[in-house]
Protein backbone atom coordinates (compact mmCIF):
# COMPACT_ATOMS: atom_id res chain seq x y z
CA UNK A 1 0.00 0.00 0.00
CA UNK A 2 1.72 3.18 -1.18
CA UNK A 3 1.05 6.39 0.76
CA UNK A 4 -1.21 7.45 -2.13
CA UNK A 5 -3.19 4.20 -1.87
CA UNK A 6 -3.47 4.78 1.89
CA UNK A 7 -4.88 8.30 1.41
CA UNK A 8 -7.32 7.12 -1.28
CA UNK A 9 -8.50 4.18 0.81
CA UNK A 10 -9.18 6.46 3.79
CA UNK A 11 -11.00 8.96 1.59
CA UNK A 12 -13.23 6.16 0.24
CA UNK A 13 -14.01 5.16 3.83
CA UNK A 14 -15.03 8.72 4.72
CA UNK A 15 -11.77 9.95 6.28
CA UNK A 16 -10.08 12.34 3.86
CA UNK A 17 -6.70 13.48 5.25
CA UNK A 18 -5.49 17.07 5.34
CA UNK A 19 -2.03 17.93 4.01
CA UNK A 20 -0.88 18.24 7.63
CA UNK A 21 -2.06 14.71 8.44
CA UNK A 22 -0.34 13.33 5.33
CA UNK A 23 2.88 15.07 6.41
CA UNK A 24 2.51 13.60 9.89
CA UNK A 25 2.31 10.06 8.51
CA UNK A 26 5.28 10.73 6.22
CA UNK A 27 7.38 12.05 9.13
CA UNK A 28 6.25 9.13 11.30
CA UNK A 29 7.54 6.68 8.67
CA UNK A 30 10.89 8.50 8.31
CA UNK A 31 11.56 8.65 12.05
CA UNK A 32 10.47 5.04 12.56
CA UNK A 33 13.06 3.85 10.02
CA UNK A 34 15.81 6.12 11.41
CA UNK A 35 15.27 5.04 15.00
CA UNK A 36 14.83 1.40 14.09
CA UNK A 37 18.56 1.24 13.38
CA UNK A 38 19.38 1.88 17.04
CA UNK A 39 16.25 0.66 18.87
CA UNK A 40 14.33 -2.42 17.82
CA UNK A 41 10.94 -0.92 16.96
CA UNK A 42 9.69 -3.01 14.05
CA UNK A 43 10.64 -5.85 11.73
CA UNK A 44 8.51 -4.20 9.01
CA UNK A 45 10.53 -1.48 7.28
CA UNK A 46 9.39 -1.32 3.63
CA UNK A 47 7.32 1.79 3.06
CA UNK A 48 4.32 0.02 1.47
CA UNK A 49 4.33 -2.54 4.29
CA UNK A 50 4.53 0.11 7.04
CA UNK A 51 1.59 2.01 5.57
CA UNK A 52 -0.49 -1.17 5.30
CA UNK A 53 0.55 -3.30 8.29
CA UNK A 54 1.22 -0.53 10.80
CA UNK A 55 -0.62 2.66 9.83
CA UNK A 56 -3.73 1.23 8.17
CA UNK A 57 -3.91 -1.72 10.56
CA UNK A 58 -3.68 0.61 13.58
CA UNK A 59 -6.67 2.73 12.61
CA UNK A 60 -9.01 -0.27 12.37
CA UNK A 61 -10.93 0.72 15.54
CA UNK A 62 -11.81 4.02 13.85
CA UNK A 63 -12.65 2.44 10.50
CA UNK A 64 -14.81 -0.18 12.25
CA UNK A 65 -16.67 2.54 14.16
CA UNK A 66 -15.59 1.68 17.70
CA UNK A 67 -13.72 4.93 18.45
CA UNK A 68 -15.05 8.46 17.93
CA UNK A 69 -13.28 11.81 17.52
CA UNK A 70 -14.06 13.12 20.98
CA UNK A 71 -11.96 13.81 24.12
CA UNK A 72 -11.84 10.21 25.35
CA UNK A 73 -8.95 9.10 27.56
CA UNK A 74 -7.24 6.27 25.73
CA UNK A 75 -4.46 4.12 27.15
CA UNK A 76 -2.27 2.09 24.81
CA UNK A 77 -0.41 -0.77 26.48
CA UNK A 78 2.88 -2.08 25.10
CA UNK A 79 2.54 0.26 22.12
CA UNK A 80 6.16 -0.19 21.08
CA UNK A 81 6.55 2.25 18.19
CA UNK A 82 3.19 3.87 18.94
CA UNK A 83 0.80 1.35 17.38
CA UNK A 84 -2.17 1.52 17.31
CA UNK A 85 -2.71 4.75 19.25
CA UNK A 86 -0.58 7.34 17.42
CA UNK A 87 -1.97 6.68 13.92
CA UNK A 88 -5.44 6.98 15.52
CA UNK A 89 -4.37 10.22 17.22
CA UNK A 90 -3.26 11.67 13.86
CA UNK A 91 -6.68 10.80 12.41
CA UNK A 92 -8.69 11.81 15.50
CA UNK A 93 -6.81 14.69 17.23
CA UNK A 94 -9.45 14.97 19.99
CA UNK A 95 -8.33 11.70 21.60
CA UNK A 96 -6.19 12.05 24.71
CA UNK A 97 -3.58 9.32 24.40
CA UNK A 98 -1.41 7.77 27.12
CA UNK A 99 1.17 5.14 26.21
CA UNK A 100 3.02 2.89 28.63
CA UNK A 101 5.90 0.71 27.58
CA UNK A 102 8.45 -1.30 29.52
CA UNK A 103 11.41 -0.15 27.38
CA UNK A 104 12.61 3.38 28.07
CA UNK A 105 14.28 3.80 24.67
CA UNK A 106 10.94 3.29 22.96
CA UNK A 107 9.40 5.92 25.24
CA UNK A 108 12.22 8.34 24.26
CA UNK A 109 11.45 7.70 20.60
CA UNK A 110 7.74 8.37 21.15
CA UNK A 111 8.45 11.62 23.03
CA UNK A 112 10.59 12.98 20.21
CA UNK A 113 8.22 11.73 17.54
CA UNK A 114 5.15 13.31 19.11
CA UNK A 115 6.96 16.65 19.45
CA UNK A 116 7.96 16.57 15.81
CA UNK A 117 4.44 15.62 14.73
CA UNK A 118 3.04 18.50 16.80
CA UNK A 119 0.74 16.21 18.79
CA UNK A 120 -0.93 17.57 21.94
CA UNK A 121 -2.64 15.66 24.76
CA UNK A 122 -0.23 12.73 24.50
CA UNK A 123 1.55 11.25 27.53
CA UNK A 124 4.28 8.62 27.71
CA UNK A 125 5.33 6.55 30.71
CA UNK A 126 8.07 4.02 31.15
CA UNK A 127 6.86 1.11 33.26
CA UNK A 128 5.06 -2.19 33.39
CA UNK A 129 1.30 -2.48 33.24
CA UNK A 130 1.21 -4.63 36.40
CA UNK A 131 2.91 -1.85 38.40
CA UNK A 132 1.16 1.18 36.92
CA UNK A 133 -2.28 -0.42 37.30
CA UNK A 134 -1.78 -0.22 41.09
CA UNK A 135 -1.15 3.55 40.87
CA UNK A 136 -4.23 5.64 41.68
CA UNK A 137 -3.36 8.06 38.88
CA UNK A 138 -3.80 5.25 36.37
CA UNK A 139 -6.19 2.72 37.89
CA UNK A 140 -9.83 3.03 36.75
CA UNK A 141 -8.95 6.23 34.89
CA UNK A 142 -9.45 5.47 31.20
CA UNK A 143 -12.43 5.30 28.85
CA UNK A 144 -10.60 3.08 26.39
CA UNK A 145 -7.61 0.75 26.43
CA UNK A 146 -6.06 -0.52 23.20
CA UNK A 147 -3.60 -3.36 22.77
CA UNK A 148 -2.17 -4.70 19.53
CA UNK A 149 -0.13 -7.90 19.43
CA UNK A 150 0.63 -7.72 23.17
CA UNK A 151 -0.56 -11.04 24.65
CA UNK A 152 -3.26 -13.67 24.50
CA UNK A 153 -6.58 -12.48 25.90
CA UNK A 154 -6.30 -14.59 29.08
CA UNK A 155 -3.15 -12.58 29.95
CA UNK A 156 -4.15 -9.29 28.33
CA UNK A 157 -7.32 -8.89 30.37
CA UNK A 158 -5.42 -8.79 33.66
CA UNK A 159 -3.00 -6.21 32.21
CA UNK A 160 -5.70 -3.90 30.87
CA UNK A 161 -9.07 -4.12 32.65
CA UNK A 162 -7.81 -2.54 35.94
CA UNK A 163 -7.03 0.68 34.01
CA UNK A 164 -10.58 1.12 32.74
CA UNK A 165 -13.39 3.10 34.32
CA UNK A 166 -16.52 1.03 34.93
CA UNK A 167 -18.25 0.93 31.56
CA UNK A 168 -14.96 1.54 29.74
CA UNK A 169 -13.82 -0.69 26.91
CA UNK A 170 -10.79 -2.72 25.97
CA UNK A 171 -10.22 -2.85 22.20
CA UNK A 172 -7.89 -5.74 21.39
CA UNK A 173 -6.51 -5.84 17.83
CA UNK A 174 -5.91 -9.44 16.84
CA UNK A 175 -4.42 -10.99 13.72
CA UNK A 176 -5.16 -14.66 14.29
CA UNK A 177 -8.33 -16.58 14.95
CA UNK A 178 -9.70 -15.30 18.24
CA UNK A 179 -12.13 -18.11 19.11
CA UNK A 180 -9.61 -20.22 21.04
CA UNK A 181 -8.35 -17.13 22.89
CA UNK A 182 -11.88 -16.19 23.89
CA UNK A 183 -12.53 -19.73 25.14
CA UNK A 184 -9.34 -19.61 27.24
CA UNK A 185 -10.24 -16.18 28.63
CA UNK A 186 -13.62 -17.09 30.17
CA UNK A 187 -12.24 -17.42 33.70
CA UNK A 188 -10.33 -14.11 33.45
CA UNK A 189 -13.48 -12.37 32.21
CA UNK A 190 -15.42 -13.69 35.21
CA UNK A 191 -12.77 -12.80 37.82
CA UNK A 192 -12.25 -9.30 36.40
CA UNK A 193 -15.97 -8.51 35.93
CA UNK A 194 -15.64 -7.95 32.21
CA UNK A 195 -17.76 -9.06 29.27
CA UNK A 196 -17.22 -9.41 25.53
CA UNK A 197 -19.61 -7.05 23.76
CA UNK A 198 -18.49 -7.58 20.17
CA UNK A 199 -16.04 -9.44 17.95
CA UNK A 200 -15.48 -7.84 14.55
CA UNK A 201 -13.93 -9.81 11.71
CA UNK A 202 -12.55 -7.92 8.73
CA UNK A 203 -9.63 -7.93 6.30
CA UNK A 204 -6.86 -5.52 5.34
CA UNK A 205 -6.95 -4.35 1.70
CA UNK A 206 -4.43 -7.12 0.84
CA UNK A 207 -6.79 -9.78 2.21
CA UNK A 208 -5.02 -10.47 5.56
CA UNK A 209 -7.60 -11.41 8.21
CA UNK A 210 -7.97 -9.27 11.30
CA UNK A 211 -10.23 -9.21 14.37
CA UNK A 212 -11.26 -6.59 16.91
CA UNK A 213 -12.39 -7.90 20.29
CA UNK A 214 -14.37 -5.35 22.31
CA UNK A 215 -14.59 -6.05 26.05
CA UNK A 216 -16.44 -3.89 28.55
CA UNK A 217 -15.68 -3.48 32.24
CA UNK A 218 -18.87 -4.15 34.20
CA UNK A 219 -17.73 -3.58 37.82
CA UNK A 220 -14.69 -2.37 39.78
CA UNK A 221 -11.70 -4.69 39.48
CA UNK A 222 -10.83 -6.55 42.72
CA UNK A 223 -7.75 -4.97 44.36
CA UNK A 224 -5.65 -8.11 44.05
CA UNK A 225 -5.50 -7.69 40.25
CA UNK A 226 -3.23 -7.32 38.48
CA UNK A 227 -0.87 -9.66 40.28
CA UNK A 228 2.81 -8.75 40.48
CA UNK A 229 4.89 -8.17 37.35
CA UNK A 230 5.46 -11.31 35.31
CA UNK A 231 2.80 -13.42 37.05
CA UNK A 232 -0.06 -12.87 34.55
CA UNK A 233 2.20 -14.16 31.77
CA UNK A 234 3.42 -17.19 33.70
CA UNK A 235 0.07 -18.11 35.25
CA UNK A 236 -2.86 -16.71 33.25
CA UNK A 237 -6.10 -16.45 35.23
Amino acid sequence: MTPQDFYQQLEQEGFPLSDQQKDQFETYFSRLIEWNEKVNLTAITQKEEVYLKHFYDSIAPILQGTIENKPSRLLDIGAGAGFPSLPMKILFPELEVTIIDSLNKRIQFLHLLSEELGLTKVHFYHGRAEDLAKDKDFRASFDLVTARAVARLSVLLELTIPFLKVGGKLIALKASNTKSELDEAQNALRLLFAKVTEVMDYALPNGDERHLVIIQKAKETPNKYPRKAGTPNKKPL
